[in-house]
């Protein structure tokens, strides 16, 4: 697979970013099992950014009656943790490939760090992000996205979504202490797709996107924020 490497990286012993530009789901999905598969401890980690043509794909867990109607939008098995999820274009999505054991770091600090990098890419066009616990991923305040206010009390059991948006989406993969998948960041994009699925399992959740927040930015400003971000964050 052929890949630019990301210019001006200011750190030099952090991941290595490779912009991919628009590429298939399943090819890329093939090269990074690859890369971990064969990779060994001396191997530099790498951060891959891309965006897919539409495609819904399905975590080990997925369960089939959360497509509610694919159409015409195929749906792939994968191999990462979490139910079903949509990418398309206009979505940033990257795949860190890190080896956690030489990073010093667990699965759950390392899902942490990569949701903080999401959510400091969002500060950057003055949205704030949030974490909802037992979900994984960055959701926004519908009614107000820019308000600096954390989310406050217990989720209603009933609807823990109330008054959320899903803006960005995790889901990875660990094979001998090192990750692939990754996470998703909507940016500008046709959210219709979202309606055909139950995001991420959840039936009714909203998903949004940077545009739909009144945010104008272009792919590649997003991309390369949130790649330096998780470069800095997936640092020793």
């Amino acid at each position: 697979m052929t890949a630019a490497t990301i210019p001006d990286h200011a750190d030099l012993s952090g991941p290595l970013l490779r912009l991919l530009g628009r590429v298939e789901h399943g090819p890329t999905f093939d090269a990074m099992r690859a890369f971990t598969e064969t990779r060994i401890p001396a191997t530099p980690d790498e951060i891959w950014l891309c965006e897919h043509p539409p495609v819904f794909t399905q975590g080990v867990a997925g369960r089939p009656e959360h497509v509610l109607g694919a159409g015409s939008i195929p749906v792939v098995a994968t191999n990462r943790g979490g139910q079903v999820t949509f990418h398309g274009p206009g979505q940033v999505v990257a795949y860190p490939l890190i080896d956690l054991r030489r990073l010093g770091i667990f699965v759950k600090e390392y899902v942490y760090r990569v949701e903080e990098a999401a959510i400091r890419t969002l500060g950057e066009f003055g949205v704030t992000g949030h974490r909802v616990a037992g979900a994984p991923g960055i959701y926004v305040r519908l009614d107000d996205p820019f308000a600096h206010g954390a989310l406050t009390g217990p989720a209603d059991p009933r609807d823990p979504f109330r008054g959320l948006g899903k803006i960005s989406a995790l889901g990875i993969k660990v094979s001998n202490h090192c990750t692939y998948h990754g996470v998703a960041l909507n940016v500008a994009m046709d959210l219709e797709p979202f309606e055909r699925i139950n995001p991420c399992g959840y039936p009714g959740l909203r998903t949004v996107d940077l545009a739909t927040l009144g945010v104008s930015t272009d792919w590649a400003t997003a991309a390369d924020l949130l790649a330096r971000y998780l470069a800095r964050l997936l640092s020793r």
